[in-house]
């Protein structure tokens, strides 16, 4: 009797054991937040550490998971393809994001990697919301979130760009929301939703995008912090705000009143807006309010204006960053007070870096330069070797696309075609480090390592014929204010990256990891699965 009475005890109570320790087995943070900062360097979080507070880059730095030697494994370091590859753990190679804009060989037209004229602007009466995530070839860390729930995960992706917004929230988001340029609103695309949220509305109403433009630009600190920096007044800066020079202050006065929202991010208060229209959604979506995990995506993109038009070593540059560290120690606070201390895992790194201005490297007799338009070379090449000088239907994204139908014309072989532009081409142009011919490509698959960062950056069959890559410090077009970026090289490949909050080891690690590990870390510590083209790996220990 009395072992049949511990029998049924132990039916009875055994279940709810196994219950919770499944329960303590599956714990997960309540939110993800990725933040992305367009156009940061590495480097930054060093050469201005003496003038960040301790709540911003320092504390994410200190307490978190600080990842020192992070990089792009890919040629093609542009906004678009940067936000992709954080958010599907894969190169463009796998998730087909090439580029901001490339050639498409189907429609023979440039196309842009989210703009899609099928969707109509929500928000707006205009073409700034006609966007999608269709050319998106993978799944994306936000949309396993939404599968593994079963799409009960809340996602919400906010930038200024709309590439900054719609390639991390991916196929599945609950709300994807980016500043439009000609009116200082968020707004949406017919892709997500019909209307807008009454909350964005309201938001909107508040024109705080006039209020910033009206308060003008001022140093953040003494002017005597900034000494770090090059001087105010340089000839390596644009007159952005027609002020008839470049240093501070910098006010609207001059510009054209239908010019000043389209000129509101080259400010630090793009940056503030973004985080004003977060702190609304975490509110209004009510973000991280229940077990099932949600995640808040931002990009802050008025450093990547910036940087190209002042440059990597200005005053406004170290402004703006500065101002960053402010708005990100507010968040922190923001996010222990709404959703607590343990309850949210945060990521910070950037979608790219940048080269130092060309024009300040050519001053300091430091390598630099810019290959120009010298297609007409090559065109007239092809005429005197092939009897064609219509041969080359494209040439973008440093990749050369020949005219199919024109080499079947002329019965053309498109193995020597393909070879003898390239030999052309290293004995012709000594701005060219690298030539790889679509031979060169045919059967390899892109890998994690940067072992071919052309390969990685381009899968064949949206790719070109001819690819090149150009010498350190060399850009297509030589700049002679601000600077750029979009190389395989260190100044645009080394990103920060840091960790911080639930179940996040404070540590500092200098060993090679790379941005497609992200995606795969986040999947590993919410115990789902990793996007369908990541091929990074865990980075944090998931005890």
């Amino acid at each position: 009797m009395k072992q049949t009475k511990i029998f049924a005890l132990a039916v009875l109570v055994l279940p709810l054991l196994l219950t919770t320790l499944d329960a303590q087995e599956l714990k997960r943070p309540k939110l993800v937040i990725g933040i992305v900062v367009d156009q940061m360097r590495y480097d930054y979080l060093y050469k201005y550490y003496p003038f960040y507070c301790g709540g911003g880059f320092k504390k994410l730095m200190n307490v978190g998971s600080n990842f020192t030697f992070a990089h792009y494994n890919y040629e093609a370091t542009k906004t678009a393809p940067g936000h992709a590859s954080i958010y599907t753990g894969a190169t463009p190679f796998y998730h087909g994001i090439i580029g901001n804009d490339w050639y498409d060989k189907q429609t023979r037209q440039v196309v842009n990697a989210v703009v899609d004229t099928r969707y109509k602007s929500v928000g707006s009466n205009d073409k700034e919301g006609e966007c999608s995530p269709k050319k998106l070839r993978a799944t994306t860390i936000t949309d396993q979130l939404k599968m593994a729930f079963n799409g009960k995960s809340k996602v919400i992706s906010i930038s200024s760009k709309n590439r900054g917004a719609v390639l991390p929230g991916g196929h599945l988001p609950s709300g994807v929301y980016w500043y439009n340029n000609n009116n200082g609103d968020f707004i949406t695309s017919s892709y997500y939703m019909k209307h807008l949220p009454e909350w964005v509305e309201g938001f909107n109403k508040r024109k705080l995008a006039d209020k910033y433009i009206e308060a003008g630009w001022h140093l953040f600190m003494k002017k005597e912090n900034y000494a770090i920096s090059e001087p105010d007044e340089t000839n390596h800066e644009e007159d952005v705000f027609n002020e008839g020079r470049t240093s501070f202050p910098h006010t609207f006065r001059n510009v054209k009143p239908g010019e000043k929202y389209s000129l509101f991010p080259n400010t630090p208060f793009s940056n503030d807006l973004v985080y004003e229209f977060a702190k609304q959604a975490l509110i209004n979506e009510e973000l991280g309010k229940d077990e099932i995990p949600d995640f808040l995506a931002v990009s802050f993109s008025a450093p990547d204006y910036i940087g190209h038009s002042y440059g990597t070593n200005a005053y406004e540059t170290q402004d703006v960053y500065v101002r960053l560290d402010s708005t990100l120690s507010d968040f922190i606070i923001m996010l222990d007070k709404l959703i607590g201390k343990e309850n949210y895992i945060l990521f910070l790194t950037a979608d790219h870096a940048a080269l130092d201005s060309p024009s300040f490297l050519e001053e300091n007799n430091l390598p630099t330069g810019g290959l120009g338009n010298k297609i007409q070379m090559v065109k007239e090449f092809l005429l005197d070797t092939f009897g064609s000088d219509n041969l080359i239907e494209n040439v973008s994204n440093k990749q050369i696309y020949f005219d199919r139908d024109v080499i079947k014309k002329n019965k053309i072989d498109i193995h020597i075609l393909q070879q003898k532009t390239a030999d052309f081409l290293r004995d012709s142009f000594p701005e060219i480090a690298a030539i790889i011919t679509r031979d060169n490509l045919e059967g390899k698959t892109a890998a994690r390592e940067p072992v071919n960062p052309i390969l990685n950056s381009f899968p064949l069959s949206i790719a070109g014929d001819v690819f090149f890559t150009l010498r350190p410090g060399y850009l297509s077009e030589f700049r002679e204010k601000g600077t750029n970026h979009g190389s395989e090289y260190s100044y645009d490949t080394h990103v920060p990256l840091l960790f911080y909050g639930w179940n996040i080891p404070k540590q500092t690690v200098n060993a090679p990891v790379f941005i497609v590990d992200i995606a795969p870390t986040i999947a590993d510590l919410l115990k789902i699965s990793e996007p369908s083209a990541s091929i990074g790996i865990p980075l944090i220990k998931n005890d």
